[in-house]
């Protein structure tokens, strides 16, 4: 395969993991803004286009005011102020067929043109149909919010997240194999280190996930304290009956208790593997990527704590989400760059 069919594939690659991390983020403030809900029909094609004229708008105000949130979370809205919460929807869903476009066309394109290696073809193959595949999760997420529900469910919200992290690491980690073809390195990375850069790239996807429930919860704007919550190490309100399986995922205050745990836990463990790669004598493609993961670490760290103590504000909130990406992106390539030199490629 020549080097300017794999720049090609890298770009697009590039393109589309920016493209699913510009999405996150404006789901994000979809989310935050309580707009998800604004839009409730799906129309893969016609939706496109926005209300046109008074009557258009007026028919999807009067749709909006026949769900649950309208008459609870929104209840009194005005039509002015449905119409911000219809912009922001409107905008995640444009952008997502977007990302769907992003992720799809080139592909074919590229494969056509036999510009993708054969070991990468299935795996990339991945992207549109996990890009479909999305379309579908997205608009079953919404329907949970239509009837009985005030919001739309976390299950489903998490697993929405879950999935588009799962489409970026698959671009991320292939533009990474892309970008080292042909390098070669005589150093090696101890073993442990490279299984606990994997082990760490498990732990932040899991933290993320958590925050997740978190979110659909609306678990962030209780207990904005730090690090204790009601003067306390296990909050009151911990436990719900029910068991134990909906206690973690259902109850607000466990939720939130998990995801700083597990956040705390991660970042140390991490900011261990990274002192680690410090020391071992690593090669300097693998020191570079060790501080970087600690940088981003630290500043997740604290842009987790602001939004805590400010009660989830949209600019915060958002920041907060996308940082974790930040952090999942750097533990890729620490994770990649440890593979490449143990394998001397």
């Amino acid at each position: 395969m020549s080097a300017d069919a794999d720049v090609s594939v890298r770009r697009w690659l590039v393109a589309s993991a920016a493209a699913v991390l510009l999405a996150v983020a404006v789901g994000g403030i979809t989310r935050l803004t309580e707009s998800g809900l604004s839009i409730t029909e799906w129309r893969p094609v016609s939706g496109i286009f926005p209300p046109r004229g008074a009557a258009e708008w007026d028919q999807a105000y009067r749709d909006y005011l026949a769900i649950p949130e309208a008459r609870t979370v929104h209840r009194g809205i005005t039509l002015d102020q449905f119409r911000n919460l219809y912009w922001w929807e409107w905008v995640h869903r444009l952008l997502a067929r977007g990302v769907g476009l992003i992720l799809a066309l080139p592909y074919f394109v590229l494969l056509a043109r036999r510009k993708i290696r054969p070991e990468h073809r299935r795996r990339l193959l991945l992207l549109p149909v996990l890009a479909a595949a999305q379309g579908g999760l997205g608009w079953y997420m919404v329907q949970s919010g239509l009837t009985q529900r005030v919001d739309v469910s976390p299950y489903r919200l998490t697993a929405h997240l879950g999935l588009a992290l799962a489409i970026y690491g698959v671009a991320v980690w292939t533009a990474l194999d892309l970008r080292s073809a042909g390098r070669s390195s005589e150093d090696r990375t101890p073993a442990g280190l490279r299984s606990g850069l994997r082990a760490g790239v498990a732990l932040i996807t899991l933290t993320i996930l958590s925050g997740g429930f978190v979110a659909g919860l609306d678990a962030g704007r209780i207990f904005n304290t730090f690090p204790l919550m009601a003067g306390r190490v296990v909050p009151p309100g911990y436990w719900m009956s029910g068991g134990w399986w909906r206690n973690a995922f259902e109850n607000p205050v466990a939720a939130q208790f998990h995801h700083r745990v597990l956040a705390l836990l991660t970042a140390a463990a991490l900011l261990g593997l990274a002192a680690a790669a410090l020391r071992s004598g690593s090669p300097v493609p693998l020191r570079r990527a060790a501080r970087l993961l600690a940088a981003a670490i630290v500043v997740q760290v604290g842009l987790g704590i602001a939004t805590l103590l400010a009660a989830v504000p949209v600019t915060l909130g958002v920041l907060h989400q996308v940082a974790g990406v930040g952090v999942l992106t750097a533990a890729l390539i620490a994770a990649h760059t440890a593979r490449k030199a143990d394998l001397g490629q």
